[in-house]
């Protein structure tokens, strides 16, 4: 593979990755949750993260009634994100870098449209060649399938492509379609080994450069 050709594409998660929306998530799910009269402790906090909004309406209701709370979990998250989300670090001087490189980006989120819509109104829509969101493929995060369309789209093998993440879902979605992954921050690297089944954790999108993302194709089975 030509270093011009490598990566084919990089693949980036959203919530948590990109932007500082965690505690936005955390605060919606809470908020749903006590009107539903069943509030959450510190151990639902973990089980939430990096779930995807079917995945947390399952997990607060135990099933029934789940399809309600999903809309009810992405008014409450909607409703934050409006009065404003955070760019992570590095966030955009990467999107910049990849740009002017000519490597296409493309958001991969387990979040609702809606949701991935106002972010990229942040983040700069214009720095992606596409978005994917749920209910953009037959299944979410964990599943392969959000990355599997992703690289379809963009006609690329998704060996050829790095996908960034923060969550253990996010992270075996990437890997088990075929994806180099590096995982960012503490909550990330916490619960994913570095250097294990192609995975690579750094502190922060700062870390991550092209020579970075060039190695980690070109290590990959070909």
């Amino acid at each position: 593979m030509s270093s011009r050709a490598c990566p084919a594409a990089v693949l980036f998660d959203m919530d948590g990755t990109l932007v500082d929306t965690e505690d936005l998530w955390w605060d919606a799910c809470v908020e749903v949750a006590d009107g539903l009269g069943s509030p959450l402790g510190e151990a639902d906090r973990e089980a939430l993260f990096g779930l995807s909004v079917e995945d947390a309406a399952v997990h607060i209701t135990g099933g029934p009634g789940a399809q309600a709370v999903e809309a009810m979990l992405t008014d409450a998250f909607t409703g934050r994100l409006k009065k404003g989300v955070t760019t992570l670090p590095g966030a955009v001087a990467l999107l910049e870098a990849l740009r002017a490189a000519r490597i296409p980006a493309a958001l991969v989120s387990a979040s609702p449209r809606p949701v991935v819509d106002l972010v990229l109104e942040t983040v700069g829509g214009h720095r992606f060649r596409l978005s994917v969101a749920a209910g953009d493929s037959a299944r979410n995060k964990p599943a392969p399938d959000p990355y599997l369309a992703a690289a379809a789209r963009l006609g690329v093998d998704p060996a050829a492509c790095v996908a960034i993440e923060d969550s253990p879902t996010g992270v075996a979605s990437a890997r088990s379609a075929g994806c180099a992954v590096i995982v960012v921050g503490p909550s990330g690297t916490t619960n994913t080994k570095s250097g294990t089944d192609g995975v690579t954790a750094v502190p922060t999108l700062e870390s991550i450069d092209l020579p970075l993302l060039r190695r980690l194709v070109s290590r990959a089975p070909q």
